[in-house]
């Protein structure tokens, strides 16, 4: 299965993709519309550490501790990717607990929000990959 992965060497730390990523993600046709003003709400964050930047995202494990956790079942596993369904999650944070990647951040409602591969994008590939100018964020299968 693809997965979403990092080359730290070529990230610049740019934080594009996690415009790209809310920007998916928004339900907008316009990037500007749908974030100018707005608190930014990406899937995928990027964290620099000693001087090396990265992206933290979801790696869709494949026995998921996030999954197995999930008190309200809202957390499920299809096809490989790990999916929320926001009107199941009770925001009890127990998968931000668990995930030993740090990827499930809540949202500005409580709701756990995380990277779902841009599944729903016509593209076939995750919004942060095509944005990434420098080509640091690949979508592939290793």
């Amino acid at each position: 299965m693809k997965r979403v992965y990092v080359d730290e060497k070529w990230c610049l730390g740019c934080h594009l993709c996690e415009y790209y990523c809310a920007f998916a993600n928004s339900g907008g046709t316009d990037m500007v519309k749908a974030l100018k003003g707005r608190k930014l709400q990406p899937r995928l964050r990027i964290e620099e550490k000693g001087g090396i930047s990265f992206a933290v995202s979801c790696r869709h494990c494949v026995e998921p501790l996030c999954v197995k956790s999930c008190i309200s079942g809202a957390l499920s596993s299809a096809d490989g990717v790990v999916v929320i369904d926001e009107n199941k999650c009770v925001g009890c944070f127990t998968c931000v607990l668990v995930c030993p990647y740090g990827a499930l951040t809540p949202s500005g409602d409580g709701v756990m929000r995380k990277c779902e591969l841009c599944i729903e994008n016509a593209s076939g590939r995750p919004a942060c990959v095509a944005g990434c100018p420098n080509k640091a964020i690949v979508f592939e299968e290793r």
